[in-house]
């Protein structure tokens, strides 16, 4: 039935001038309820960064069917850095089969996409010493080469605007900003109030990133464009927290959380920009925070040790690793698990155990968004989980594994991490 003959019915019986003005009435709300979505206004970026192509969505380039073509002839690989063996493993997906392994630098603990796609960059932190190094590896045949010698390499970023790789100097409390090929340093920022700095992620525009202070408790947000510190921001701890035990069934909030300061973990920002999350093992879930009045606005319990964070490739859902021991050096079959979390609504669509318990740190999703690839940090395993239903397989790899990478990926550029692509 049309909107004119609904509105006649209605008005059957009506005096004129009620009619007169009731159609109007009607017709203009008839416009209003099917009219489409205002226009989000476009988003200003940092001179050289790309543009944001969907204000909704800044993982909109990451979506399935999206690897460029300077990707095509790299290898399809799966590639992990064991820490406490000193190698990587490779990982042909395909036959779920480690078809190479080669030595690196001490202690390597992620692999890192560079800026423009064409290197893995694995970052060997070698740990409060001075014999730090980044491995370069080529995706096209999956090979190292030649180690750049870089002081204390936890982890790897990149400034949105490519102009700088960011070497997060994890115990000297620093982020040394460095040429993105040759790793020359350029300056530094010092961040003496964020003890255990580690993981990062940056705001829409490209003006500021948040940076994780793992053993303080908070977090820093950096000033990209002026170089500076804007602030630190304390994370607020929960009430109670899941019991660490061995695996028995889902997560039950059963013990009083008596731990005074969080220890947060991976931080990633939502498709439109305006939250950013962060992964708490010490709080065993994740705080939501506003990052333009860097406040924290609330409060996702997950699972023990909540600690990777990666988004599906649609841009609607949020990944959670949840680590399963609250302790750095943690136990085999722990409480291990994966949640599942809509970014809309920023509530639990599903709650994925590991079988017999593990460890799920640190990977990212496949190009197709079927499989979520993480390593099992504890028992030296890395898992390969089906995104439409959390089933689980195991591959056998080296000793602690740690931030392993999957390869290629949809995206235009790599701002550094595990493949933190846009």
């Amino acid at each position: 039935m049309t909107m004119k003959k609904s509105a006649r019915l209605i008005l059957m019986g009506a005096s004129a001038s009620v009619a007169a003005l009731a159609v109007p009435y009607l017709m203009s709300h008839a416009a209003t309820a099917v009219a489409p979505a205002a226009p989000v206004a476009a988003v200003t970026t940092v001179p050289g960064m790309p543009p944001v192509v969907d204000a909704r969505n800044l993982y909109s380039e990451t979506a399935p069917g999206k690897v460029i073509p300077a990707l095509k002839d790299d290898l399809a690989r799966v590639y992990v850095p064991n820490l406490r063996s000193d190698d990587v493993s490779v990982i042909d997906p395909e036959t779920m089969k480690v078809v190479d392994r080669f030595k690196v630098g001490d202690a390597p603990q992620h692999i890192v996409p560079s800026w423009d796609l064409r290197t893995l960059w694995v970052a060997n932190n070698a740990e409060r010493t001075s014999a730090g190094s980044l491995t370069p590896i080529d995706p096209r045949t999956a090979k190292p080469g030649k180690a750049v010698k870089v002081d204390d390499p936890y982890n790897l970023y990149f400034t949105p605007d490519g102009k700088s790789a960011i070497v997060v100097a994890e115990a000297r409390h620093r982020l040394d900003f460095r040429d993105p090929k040759t790793m020359a340093m350029q300056y530094s920022i010092e961040v003496p109030q964020c003890g255990g700095i580690n993981h990062a992620d940056f705001s829409i525009d490209g003006r500021y990133a948040l940076f994780t202070c793992e053993f303080q408790g908070s977090l820093a947000k950096i000033d990209l464009v002026n170089r500076s510190v804007l602030g630190y921001l304390v994370l607020q701890m929960p009430k109670t927290r899941f019991k660490d035990v061995p695996l028995i069934s889902g997560p039950v909030a059963s013990e009083i959380c008596s731990s005074k300061k969080g220890m947060p973990q991976d931080i990633r920002v939502s498709p439109n920009g305006k939250r950013f999350f962060v992964a708490d093992m010490e709080a065993d879930g994740v705080h939501v925070i506003d990052p333009e009045s860097f406040t924290e606005v609330g409060f996702i319990a997950t699972g023990v040790a909540a600690h990777g964070l990666y988004p599906s490739r649609d841009g609607k859902s949020l990944y959670v690793a949840n680590r399963g021991s609250h302790k750095i050096h943690g136990p085999k079959n722990g409480k291990g698990s994966v949640t599942v979390i809509d970014f809309a609504s920023e509530k639990i669509t599903a709650q994925w155990p590991i079988p017999g318990g593990g460890s799920p740190d640190m990977g990212n999703i496949t190009a197709d968004g079927k499989w979520l690839w993480l390593s099992g940090r504890f028992d030296d395993v890395v898992y390969r989980i089906d995104t439409s239903n959390g089933q689980v397989r195991e591959v056998k790899v080296g000793m602690e594994p740690h931030g392993l990478v999957v390869w290629p990926l949809p995206g235009r550029y790599s701002l550094g991490h595990t493949g933190n692509l846009r």
